[in-house]
């Protein structure tokens, strides 16, 4: 006969494990997630559990199992290497009348525990007939369904309302951050601009409305007054409205702008934040922007306005005197200013600079220069935005990093 499938809510209830091996640290945090009072009964356990015991989250009894040890719990887990342990555990808890787990045998097993997996506030319990394999590939599946939109329903009735600030991440729509994608998916408007993965609003349903906020260097562009109008306008109308972005919303994304438009018009908002390209595109290019012995620290900056422009407020003389690595987005057309101004207030003219354009996307690349060198170097290759630029010894180990594997597989 098939099972019954149920979903225990634990919190507070007694669930004793009999076993401290790997099944055991497999199941315990599970049980703990769902607030259960897990005792624990092995002579021995793993480091996990032992560092979950040490947390004073589980309750451990280091002996053998003995005859009434299940009274008082609810479910009971016999997750020993020895079977006829297991057996004597589980004939103990159905005199008792309580639900039990074998883990070694199924068929001798009064329950079975599912397959599970969650996305967002969704958990998938999947059972094949005792075929645990099989059941994890169609939880993974089901569950990989929902995490990316593709089995998501914008008919939930829980389906979220205000506005979204999604930080898309730096280009590539694999690095969206999972709950960014769900809620994209559950979207009825989508305002856009150009630094969001755009790849991923092929995958929405007709009827969602996208609206393109871009802002085009030195071209067209949406004001941010009319993107902020854009999110209250359509939210007032009762939809959900995700505001994708590049990068991440409160790094140079404008994001604390709209949320604050969105109070003062009493739109809910929700912030999901996303992997940030002064950190991402140097990664994506070999290059750590901090590294033992080289670098303890890092600046990320917005060259928007250039060294000695009014509106400015960077402190470029403390940036130059600092050791640690710069890292300078919308930088391209000012670098010849920003390099000069570095090298006045005393940064070496040989600092090592790295661009990295287009990082993250098939058609990344990347040179190096020096501080001396690098404002020629970009105007050669025809650097354009975006770009992100690393100045610091970081740079060279990504070189370090390159010749290594240059070097694996050639003879001594």
């Amino acid at each position: 006969m098939p099972p019954y499938l149920l979903g225990l809510r634990l919190g507070g209830r007694r669930v004793l494990v009999v076993g401290g091996g790997r099944v055991a640290q497999r199941r315990v945090p599970a049980l703990l997630a769902a607030g259960a009072d897990v005792v624990l009964v092995s002579p021995e356990v793993t480091p996990s559990l032992e560092d979950l015991i040490n947390d004073g989250r589980v309750t451990w009894h280091a002996r053998p199992y003995r005859p009434g040890d299940c009274e008082g719990a609810w479910l009971v887990q016999a997750v020993t290497d020895d079977g006829k342990v297991n057996a004597a555990v589980v004939a103990e808890a159905e005199e008792r009348r309580i639900w039990s787990v074998r883990a070694d045998d199924a068929d001798a097993s009064p329950g079975w525990t599912p397959a599970s997996g969650h996305a967002g506030e969704a958990t998938v319990g999947v059972l094949a007939g005792g075929d645990p394999r099989r059941a994890a590939g169609i939880r993974d599946a089901i569950v990989e369904g929902l995490r990316d939109g593709a089995l998501e329903s914008r008919q939930s009735r829980r389906k979220p309302v205000g506005v979204a600030l999604v930080g898309g991440g730096p280009g590539d729509p694999g690095l969206i951050t999972v709950r960014g994608r769900q809620l994209l998916a559950m979207a009825d408007v989508v305002v856009t601009d150009r630094l969001a993965p755009r790849e991923l609003l092929d995958e929405l349903p007709p009827d969602v409305e996208v609206i393109d906020a871009a802002k085009i260097p030195y071209g067209r562009t949406v004001t941010q007054e009319r993107i902020n109008d854009y999110l209250v306008e359509h939210a007032q109308q009762g939809k959900f409205v995700v505001r994708l972005k590049g990068g991440d919303p409160f790094v140079f994304g404008r994001g604390g702008e709209e949320a604050i438009h969105c109070a003062r018009h009493g739109i809910p908002v929700t912030v999901v934040p996303g992997i940030t390209s002064p950190v991402a595109v140097p990664s994506a290019a070999g290059i750590p922007v901090t590294h033992r012995g080289v670098s303890q620290e890092f600046h990320v900056v917005s060259a928007h306005v250039a060294p000695g422009h009014p509106d400015s407020t960077v402190d470029w003389s403390a940036l130059a005197r600092s050791n640690g690595t710069l890292v300078l987005m919308m930088a391209v057309e000012r670098m010849p200013l920003i390099a000069e101004a570095l090298i006045r207030y005393g940064r070496s003219s040989d600092t090592p600079v790295a661009v990295v354009q287009d990082g993250t996307l098939p058609g990344q690349r990347a040179l190096t220069a020096t501080l001396g060198t690098v404002a020629d170097a970009m105007t050669e290759a025809g650097v354009r935005p975006p770009a992100i630029v690393v100045v610091g010894d970081v740079v060279t180990v990504a070189r370090e990093i390159d010749m290594i594997r240059a070097d694996m597989g050639r003879d001594p």
